[in-house]
């Protein structure tokens, strides 16, 4: 087993003591979210957890089925300057893997028009986030098949992938304007344009 990593038969007690202090932590059914940001806490090696892109998470290859445990991990995530994932307490921090974001963006609700239009998102794991400049979106051309992978920040350097479906409902919002002397298909909300791609590659994916 490579160094860093947590041995298997003390994983699953490791586990069950973090959800523990973690529970402790975020009052246990409460939303409010602990202080990760501001926790150091020394770095324990990694765990056999994995969020796959379809947001579905995995602890030692079998999928966690239990949301309210699901929604209490996700209190404790904090993405660092690394780039990789954690799982932090004030006492421990320990790594997990994921996929592509480790959230998704199953829902979003449109008010208000034109300039004063406001979106707002809704996790797998219960976050609602309204897009502005606090929690920006942000687009990426992926794939062989370049498909578009919309993102919305949620916190810290956590993101949120949006569903397919949201997707499709984030495009029929989206409007051709003029960002930097180019025309781009953007979609507005909180005040701010976020580009999507330019309206010419648009044209040429609509015929």
């Amino acid at each position: 087993m490579a160094k860093g990593e947590i041995h298997a038969s003390a994983d699953a007690a490791g586990l069950a003591a973090l959800i523990s202090r973690a529970a402790a932590q975020t009052g246990g059914e409460s939303r409010s979210l602990p202080p990760v940001e501001r926790w150091n806490p020394p770095f324990c090696g990694d765990i056999d957890m994995e969020i796959r892109a379809d947001g579905t998470w995995f602890y030692l290859g079998t999928p966690i089925g239990r949301a309210p445990l699901v929604r209490l991990f996700s209190t404790v995530l904090r993405k660092d300057e690394d780039g990789k994932t954690y799982l932090v307490t004030p006492v421990e921090k320990v790594g997990i893997r994921v996929v592509d974001a480790p959230f998704v963006a199953v829902e979003v609700d449109a008010s208000g028009e034109g300039e004063g239009q406001t979106l707002t998102f809704r996790t797998n794991v219960g976050d609602v986030v309204e897009a502005g400049a606090e929690h920006p979106l942000r687009f990426v051309i992926a794939g062989e098949h370049k498909e578009l992978k919309p993102y919305i920040s949620v916190r810290g350097r956590l993101e949120a992938l949006i569903s397919r479906a949201v997707m499709y409902e984030l495009v029929a919002l989206g409007e051709v304007t003029e960002v930097e002397g180019a025309a781009m298909f953007s979609v507005r909300s909180g005040g701010v344009v976020f580009p999507i791609m330019p309206a010419a590659e648009l044209d040429a994916l609509s015929r």
